[in-house]
């Protein structure tokens, strides 16, 4: 149930096209397509398709939407990711959705976890109707 996957570490070794560094305030929603690094404060929803890295100091305080996301900072909002990794120095207080996750030793999580293959649990359900 609890698995690494590859892809959150292929986030890391992507291209990032954005990065909103320490220091800068956004406050509104944040949509894009590829990745992003957020190491500043976000006040609002974070929809990118790419991904998400939010560094060591980077907070979101908002709902996330993404493919893979790495967590290093704090999120104070729900996490929707395929794969999710929240690391030693992550905090997450939100509900969380996911296919994969891993979370390390020391990191902070509060709220709800909500775990399913979507799309193979999507074609067992069609095949049984």
């Amino acid at each position: 149930m609890f698995k690494k996957n590859n892809q959150i570490k292929d986030l890391n070794q992507q291209e990032i096209s954005t990065i909103i560094g320490v220091g800068f305030t956004i406050t509104g929603e944040l949509k894009g397509k590829a990745v992003i690094r957020i190491d500043g404060t976000v006040t609002g929803n974070v929809n990118v398709e790419g991904g998400i890295v939010l560094g060591e100091k980077g907070m979101i305080k908002g709902d996330i939407q993404t493919d893979s996301a790495i967590i290093y900072g704090t999120v104070n909002g729900n996490v929707k990711a395929r794969n999710l990794e929240i690391k030693k120095t992550g905090k997450v207080n939100g509900d969380i959705k996911t296919e994969a996750i891993e979370i390390e030793m020391g990191a902070q999580y509060n709220g709800k976890l909500e775990m399913h293959q979507t799309g193979k649990t999507e074609e067992k359900v069609a095949a049984k109707a």
